[in-house]
């Protein structure tokens, strides 16, 4: 079952409310823990509440602080985009929903209401989220007074544009007219051809027409009597300018009376009517003209025993008459009516059984870059390693360290002199807390001469004397490494400046290799804009055996597992099946018959093309029987070559993030970055590594 469900309106005014409200009922009646979540509110004033929030945690009377209920406010969203910081805004919806997910069985979100400004922002914000988040969509169009053909395009394209990236588990078109909803609804089933619930809700007059309490907050007018009635809904309105007798024949029911101030024959008579069998009930009274009756006309209102709600409003009577025209009934909370209607509205026309179900089966089959990199974090926050940077006086690093510390997710020690880090800190103006980090110099660390008899006995074997272990641990990647070795850090990251063989070497002569493990292998997490998919060997061996190939195939399946992706491993080749013959192609075999007989619990599939790898239709038709065909997730590369080459081509071709290289293999986490490597690269790496060495 989906965690969550997201609601997404197209265009401005769809009436989104009445879908939150029937869906937030029909949760309630599967489970108790229902959590609410806005990812974008609009702008408030002098602390008010976002009154969506409001109306459904004290309607349904839930237990969330109003605060964890939404993420940003629509201005500070824009700011944020225009200052090129839009990642910054998801990954934020993600923190903040996921602390709600910990807490409910399931979350409701409710997308952002459409301002006319930025209706293209709108949508794209709302495929993003929802994406994001891995949720079903249900997508909420208007109808209001649209011709039908109008009302089906606009639906499918909005469809379409969803579908391309997210589940649409339900399309409501609302505020239709009565007339037309049987038609519609049947159209549009035949135009979406799909297993997508299709639901059409009439215009409903009550829900459509503003509140006394509405039109008073929008003209800013007082509210002379009748206070209690101020949720009276205002159906209709006339303008009392002709004698009473003469104005009295246009009274309609619920009607709102707009008359100057002055006028008292048009007030009492509209109060009399009110109360009379022979006219229709009014929902009240405006004046305008900043006009109010005379005290004895008050006093007279005063001591009537049903009083309608009465207001005074500066404008003119013209001015006014348009405003209340313009004002969109919105539903808030103390309006008990409305919500109540709404609920019964929404439980009519949707088929809350078969749209319940549907979100009880599904299952998100998307996992973004975005999602996969919260998930780092906060896997890498449940147990805070230390890692060492032996690359210190490095301004990428640096800057990837301040990251890092204002996460608060890893202990960091950088390698070099002290005076000089601090100078090119104050000098790059880089925000690093340098009291929450430790600046190591080796020659002058307390652990120096340690490190210096320790390597000399672990390698004197190799004629290696005092004298040259003493020059090696002055050696910033050899004292990092050592760190590791003697526990006083748990993984080090290196390579922006050095070469893959200065950080391995020291590694490789003492950290040495997992027991049962042969060799020291990587890989890259490609992560694709709807997957995470993990590329082997793009950095380390050049041309593998079969044998060794089928342990990088067995320790990338495990690395997938530990970073909670499902392992589908393919052995990649020019050729998928019994088919291709050659060399190169016979040593993917053989890889793959030795990993099967090694982990025969895994799903892998060899020797087999990149497209029949990825591509279901492709891998269907070429391996119809395979578990991994046209869904892997690891792929192994046959060489180097190949891997280097292809990792680097679909990540300049596609704009897919890189992680990695993360070496596997040895006995405590050792990563190298590329020279080339932005501080993203390295603030991935280090969160990589500190999750690698949770295993140890």
């Amino acid at each position: 079952m989906s965690k969550g469900i997201y609601v997404a309106t197209i265009e401005p005014n769809s009436g989104k409310s009445v879908v939150v409200l029937g869906l937030m009922r029909m949760l309630l009646g599967k489970t108790a823990k229902v959590g609410y979540f806005r990812p974008i509110i609009e702008n408030t004033k002098n602390g008010e509440l976002d009154n969506h929030i409001n109306t459904v945690l004290s309607h349904f009377e839930l237990d969330i602080n109003y605060k964890n209920t939404y993420a940003f406010t629509r201005s500070e969203v824009l700011d944020l985009y225009n200052k090129g910081k839009s990642g910054s805004v998801i990954d934020q919806i993600i923190k903040k929903y996921k602390y709600l997910e910990e807490r409910f069985d399931i979350i409701l979100v409710e997308g952002t209401d459409f301002s006319n400004e930025n209706t293209n922002l709108d949508l794209d914000i709302n495929i993003l989220i929802s994406k994001n988040l891995g949720l079903p969509v249900i997508i909420v169009a208007n109808g209001f007074k649209k011709p039908i053909d109008h009302i089906i395009d606009n639906t499918q394209l909005a469809y379409d544009t969803f579908k391309a990236e997210v589940k649409v588990l339900s399309i409501i078109t609302n505020k239709v007219n009565p007339s037309d909803t049987d038609i519609l609804k049947l159209r549009l089933k035949e135009r979406i051809k799909q297993s997508t619930n299709v639901s059409v809700i009439p215009v409903i007059k009550s829900l459509s027409s503003p509140t006394i309490k509405e039109i008073t907050k929008a003209l800013k007018g007082t509210i002379l009597f009748g206070e209690d009635m101020i949720n009276n809904e205002s159906e209709n309105f006339s303008v009392g300018a002709m004698q009473l007798r003469n104005y009295l024949t246009h009274l309609k029911e619920n009607a709102l009376v707009i008359t100057p101030g002055d006028r008292a024959d048009i007030i009492l008579g509209a109060l009399q009517a009110n109360i009379s069998k022979n006219y229709p009930k009014i929902s009240g009274i405006v004046l305008t003209g900043g006009l109010v009756p005379e005290e004895p006309i008050l006093k007279l209102i005063e001591g009537l025993s049903s009083i309608l709600p009465i207001i005074s409003v500066a404008e003119g009577t013209y001015t006014v008459t348009n405003a209340i025209g313009k004002i969109k009934s919105k539903i808030y909370a103390e309006n008990t009516e409305k919500i109540e209607s709404s609920i019964a509205t929404f439980e009519k026309h949707v088929d809350t059984d078969k749209l319940s179900n549907d979100l009880i089966t599904f299952k998100s089959e998307g996992f973004t870059p975005r999602m996969f990199q919260y998930n780092l974090l906060q896997q890498a926050l449940k147990n805070k390693k230390h890692i060492v940077l032996p690359e210190g006086y490095d301004e990428r690093v640096l800057r990837a360290s301040a990251r890092l510390i204002d996460a608060q997710v890893v202990d960091l020690t950088l390698i070099g002199d002290k005076d000089k880090i601090l100078e090119r800190i104050k000098k790059l103006d880089i925000a690093l807390d340098t009291a929450k980090v430790n600046i190591v110099s080796p020659q002058e660390s307390e652990h120096f001469d340690d490190y210096v008899n320790t390597f000399y006995e672990l390698r004197k074997h190799k004629n290696v004397n005092l004298d040259m272990a003493k020059d090696t641990m002055s050696d910033v990647s050899y004292f990092a490494t050592m760190m590791i070795y003697k526990g006083h850090a748990d993984g080090m990251v290196s390579g922006a400046v050095h070469t893959t063989a200065h950080t391995l070497r020291p590694a490789l002569q003492f950290i040495k290799t997992k027991p049962g493990v042969n060799i020291v292998s990587s890989v890259f997490f490609m992560c694709l804009e709807d997957r995470i998919s993990i590329f082997g060997d793009c950095a380390i061996n050049p041309n593998p055996n079969a044998e060794e190939l089928a342990e990088i195939a067995i320790s990338s399946a495990k690395t997938a597992q530990d970073f909670g992706i499902e392992p589908k491993v393919a052995m990649l080749s020019y050729s998928s099946g019994a088919s291709g013959k050659g060399e190169e192609v016979d040593k993917v075999r053989k890889a793959t018959e030795i990993a099967k007989h090694k982990a025969p619990h895994l799903k892998i599939e060899g020797p087999i093309q990149y497209d029949a790898a990825v591509d279901m239709r492709i891998g269907k038709s070429k391996l119809p029987d395979s578990e991994v065909a046209g869904q892997a997730s690891v792929l192994i590369f046959p060489d180097l070559n190949t891997g280097n080459n292809t990792y680097k081509a679909v990540q300049r071709e596609t704009g897919a993030l890189a992680i990695g290289p993360m070496l596997q293999g040895l006995n405590k986490p050792v990563n190298d970055l590329s020279r080339g490597c932005t501080t993203d690269d390295i603030y991935s790496t280090v969160i990589i590594t500190a999750i690698q060495a949770q295993e140890f």
